[in-house]
Order: structure tokens, then sequence, then C-alpha cells
């Protein structure tokens, strides 16, 4: 209401109005797929007489196809749910907020009104898309909160492009706990849904359908877990997107492991006396006292080079993989990192998985996309037949490190935990891992996280960021 009155009376403001009419409508229509004609004839009402398109009212048309025939919304998409700063005076831009209102409903609406029912991959493509739209207007890349590919954050109030996978820019990551907490998580989950409710063998039998499909994490989980039940065309067509995920994650986390440089200087090797080692700063300062001001010219008598080489040990990496169901988000992305790894000098990567059986995976760790497929989802855990194939490897402690990936829910808790206490206590780095995503969660058994915690090895969870963190302070 405005602070305004007319004898007395309190003035309706009536762009605060607007906005509730919006609001009201948008409740309404996540809880109750039925229109309500008022809230609908009102809001069309608000929507044009604030100069916005009234397609952005319809749940048939997608953002994509909103900003295709409106490119100049594209802009005011990004960015559009982070927080915005008050104005000067600390007023709040009343004609703003309507606007805000009226594209954030389209894009909620969209992502949160899944239906019911088979799903098409064109309507899963679709979904994905919207979802990649609402990703960036809390500021992030498309995908990003999904556990998938983004790898980065969008710059707010960013410009030009149609599509929700257009580049990003450099900035702070937004903090979601502020608007949505553990928003991630529940788009991961609406999209889990949607792929499990389509007739995937189907779609993946024809060519032109599987084209449509867009590689995530929850479709890899499906594919995982129904590879064995495909052959042929689906199979191919299953593998082709696996690799497209696989290829799109590698990049993204490649990108992270490459930022670090590879052990310290070693002084006690002569540096190679080649020009771009040749150090010009240094060559001058020794030189100084050739100076001649008569001629104004620097003699030089010795070239000073940068020392190049660096103190590398060899070190083993051995990663423990639980490949049970709820694991697959952690799987994929440390399976994905172990090969990346296995790539740099001086790094020997051993990659083990499990239920109640263990599974050698090393002679495949250097390619994810093999190891992926040979492993088998699902079943129970018994972490003590993964540290039988693990400990033997461990021939030299203090230059191994050791990445265990499980929800730790085990039937021989005290047994694994003892084993693996004996593992940090030889001298060995020794990581546990509950979960590390882009932006999903994970349960952890109580007992080992207060265990762990204890023995000084915290069990990381969250953003692979961590994971890559850690690896590159050890390794490198």
């Amino acid at each position: 209401m405005s602070e305004e009155s007319t004898g007395g009376a309190p003035v309706p403001d009536a762009d605060e109005n607007r906005r509730q009419v919006l609001y009201w409508r948008l409740l309404a229509r996540l809880f109750d797929p039925e229109e309500q004609a008022s809230l609908e004839s009102a809001s069309l009402a608000v929507v044009e007489d604030i100069g916005l398109p009234p397609a952005l009212l319809d749940p048939g048309a997608s953002v994509d196809s909103v900003v295709q025939r409106h490119p100049e919304l594209a802009a005011e998409f990004d960015g559009l749910m982070t927080p915005a700063p008050d104005g000067e005076d600390g007023a709040r831009d009343r004609a703003a907020e309507v606007r805000r209102a009226a594209l954030a409903s389209k894009v909620l609406l969209n992502v949160f009104t899944s239906g019911s029912g088979a799903v098409t991959a064109e309507q899963l493509a679709r979904w994905q898309s919207d979802a990649g739209w609402l990703e960036r207007a809390l500021g992030c890349r498309p995908g990003e909160l999904r556990g998938g590919r983004g790898g980065g954050v969008r710059r707010t109030g960013g410009g030009g492009g149609v599509s929700p996978t257009g580049t990003g820019f450099g900035a702070p990551t937004p903090d979601l706990s502020r608007l949505i907490p553990e928003i991630g998580p529940e788009l991961g989950s609406i999209e889990a849904g949607l792929v499990k409710r389509m007739r995937l063998r189907e779609v993946l039998a024809d060519p032109a359908l599987a084209s449509r499909l867009t590689p995530s994490m929850s479709l890899i989980e499906q594919l995982l877990r129904d590879k064995d039940n495909l052959s042929g065309v689906a199979l191919a067509n299953a593998k082709a997107l696996i690799r497209r995920y696989v290829d799109e994650v590698s990049q993204v986390l490649r990108s992270q492991v490459e930022k670090s440089t590879v052990g310290d200087i070693d002084r006690s090797v002569p540096p190679k006396r080649v020009f771009r080692n040749l150090d010009i700063d240094r060559t001058i300062w020794k030189n100084l006292t050739n100076w001649s001001p008569e001629e104004e010219r620097l003699y030089v008598d010795r070239l000073y080079y940068r020392h190049t080489s660096r103190k590398t040990t060899p070190q083993r990496l051995i990663v423990v993989v639980d490949q049970s169901g709820s694991m697959v988000d952690s799987m994929v992305n440390c399976t994905i990192l172990a090969s990346i790894f296995a790539g740099l000098p001086k790094v020997d990567v051993h990659l083990i998985a499990y239920d109640t059986q263990a599974l050698d995976l090393t002679p495949w760790s250097h390619d994810p996309f093999e190891t992926l497929l040979r492993t088998k989802l699902g079943g129970g855990t018994d972490g003590t037949v993964a540290m039988a194939l693990a400990q033997p490897k461990i021939a030299e402690p203090r230059n191994t490190v050791v990445v265990w990936i499980s929800d730790f829910y085990e039937w021989r808790t005290d047994e694994l935990f003892e084993s693996m206490a004996a593992i940090h206590r030889s001298g060995a780095k020794f990581i546990p891992v509950g979960s590390v995503t882009s932006g999903g969660r994970g349960s952890v058994n109580p007992w080992f996280r207060e265990r762990f915690k204890d023995l000084g090895t915290p069990v990381i969870s969250g953003h692979i960021k961590k994971l890559v963190h850690e690896l590159k302070t050890f390794l490198t």
C-alpha cells in the first residue's frame, strides 16, 4: 500500500497490486493445473499493460520460443532472480518488480509444473532448456545446478543469444542459499522423474528421437542402469550420449586441474639455455656495472636464465568407487577426474569399483567412457572386498593418496573403518568422499562421518572442486 492517502484512507499502489496478481496466479498454477479464469484475465491485462508479450502466460510455450520471438528479453532473464540492489535513496523500483515477477513466473511454472504421464524426447529437451533458463536467472550456467557441465557462472544482466547454452563470464558464485535452499537437487530430482517417465528404449531405438536428447546426469544414470538391456541401434545411441556427457564434463574438470603448477622449482638442475627461459630483468640488473654513459649502451657479458625444472616425485592415486545407485553422480565425476590425473606426468592411477564384489578397473582408468560401461549400478555394498584390492597397491604410503567414494552404509562397519584408519596411520593420504557433485545432495552414514572427523580426515561432500583442490594439493 502507498504511504499517500486521501481523506485518511490509504491509496492502493497500482504496481504492488499488479505484482500480487502475478504471484497469486503463479501459486494457483503451481498447486492446481486448472486455470483460474479471473486470475488469468487479470494477469493478461497486467502483462499487456507493462509491454510484455502475452506468450509469457502460455504454459505451452517454452522460454526458448518466447525469447526467439522477442530476443530483447534474453538479457532480462539473465540474473533475473539474483538479489537486486536498492535505489540510491533506498527506494524500490515497483515497476521493475512487476516486470521481474512476470518473467520469473514464466520460468518457474515451466520448470516446476512437469505434468504427469509418459514423456517424449522433445518434452524432456524442452524441460532441460527451461531449466537452463532458470539456472541463468539464478546467475549460473545452464546445467550447473543439476550437476551438469556448467562449471562456471554467468554474468548477471549479460546480453545476447536466445539459447540457454551461451557463453558465460567470470563472476562471483551467487549465494543461492539466500534464494532457494537446495534448488539444485530439486531440479535434478524433477529431471530424473521425467527421464523415468520416458520410454527410453523406444527413444534410443529411433535415431531421430535419440538425437533430440541432451545428456545429463539423470539421463546418464538411467543409461548406465539399462545398458545391459540395450542392443543394436539403441545401444549405439546410448553409448554416444554417455560419450558426449563424459567429454563435456572432462573439459570442465580438466580446466580446473590444469590451473595448478606441478611441483616446486628444482634449483639443483641447471636452467635450459633457450630464449623462452631468458630472465631479462635479472640479466640487466647483473650487468649494470657494464653500462657505458658515453655510449649510452649496456654491455652484457653474461646471460641469466630462469629455472623451469620442477621436483616431481612419482605419486600413486588409488580411487575406490562404491557403484551402488545412490552414488552414480559422484562415481561419474570421480571416474572422469581419475582419468584426467592419469594423464599427468608422474601420477600412477588405480581405479577399483565395488558393491558386494570388487573389480579392478585400472587398465581402463585413462578412459572414463570405457570405465563407466564396465560398472554395474545397484546392489549391496561390502567395502572390505574393495579394501582387499586396495591395500596391496599402497607400496609407498608417503607418496600415495587413497580416495574412497561411498555413502558408507556398510554392514562390516568396524572392520572396514579399522582398515581405513590403518591406511591413514601408515602415512598415506586418505580422503573419504561422501558426495562430490556440481550441486547434488548425498547421505553419508553418520557413524562413519563422526569417526572420520575424529581421525582428522573429514568426509568431503559438496562441489567437485573440493576434491580437485585436495588432490592437486597432494599430487602437484
